[in-house]
């Protein structure tokens, strides 16, 4: 899972760097809102709108926005009501992608989806036909620099499943219900991390080493992540990082 991985953190630090994504704020702001109107606006009594709030916090969305936000799912405050949909399809060199979406039009969504895909030599599959490749799993990734022993004995206690060596970063793995008590744990402990999130990982990885290929499969994957509908985009590639360096640039 290390090419995926990589790719989770090059696109943090890229975003990171130039904000050239005006739309993430749209994005975060909708999860918010779909969370609070389907577990109520209490983060303490509802684990995903918590999940969505820290994850709009992380990436500096105003307070008074993400309250605004909740009051719309509520219903506190007039808003759009979205739905989630799921699309599930193969970049080239047959590497599984799992597209999440919140939409108010799901005819639309689904056109365009299915345009972006064949636009960028993809192709739709029926579902079911990938989600099975991937699991939820709560991901906290942080600096490489960061001391491995320091770092089991902030997260031995507190849920954390697997510690991965991932090159220049570490890769930290638990149930999605643990990542709050991981982050405490590593803030209790002083130890920075670069992001910290509920994902889905794949269960088995697809090895790409032609350039071609590479650029392919990020070029569809940046398409499909910069529809305004689309939350989130998985998938089960392999990449060296050196080509996935490369390929992202």
């Amino acid at each position: 899972m290390s090419g995926h991985s990589k790719w989770a953190t090059i696109k943090h630090r890229k975003g990171a760097a130039d904000k050239r994504r005006g739309k993430l704020f749209a994005k975060l702001i909708r999860q918010v809102e779909v969370a609070a109107r389907q577990g109520g606006g209490d983060p303490d009594a509802n684990p995903t709108l918590r999940t969505m709030f820290q994850k709009a916090r992380d990436n500096s969305v105003p307070l008074d926005t993400i309250e605004r936000a909740i009051k719309r799912g509520t219903g506190e405050l007039e808003g759009v009501s979205y739905e989630s949909v799921f699309y599930e399809g193969y970049a080239p060199g047959g590497v599984a992608l799992f597209v999440e979406t919140l939409t108010d039009n799901r005819n639309r969504t689904s056109s365009e989806v299915r345009a972006l895909f064949t636009r960028n030599g993809g192709s739709l599959a029926e579902p079911g036909a990938v989600a099975w490749q991937f699991e939820r799993k709560g991901v906290v990734i942080l600096d490489r620099s960061v001391n491995e022993d320091d770092l089991m004995m902030a997260i031995l206690d507190a849920g954390g499943e697997d510690l991965v060596d991932d090159g220049d970063t570490w890769q930290i793995t638990c149930d999605p219900s643990d990542l709050f008590a991981i982050r405490a744990a590593l803030d209790e402990a002083g130890i920075a991390f670069m992001s910290a999130s509920s994902t889905m990982l794949p269960t088995s990885v697809v090895g790409v080493d032609a350039p071609d290929t590479a650029r392919s499969v990020l070029r569809i994957i940046d398409a499909l992540d910069d529809h305004d509908d689309v939350q989130d985009v998985y998938a089960n590639f392999d990449i060296p990082d050196e080509l996935l360096r490369t390929a992202a640039g």
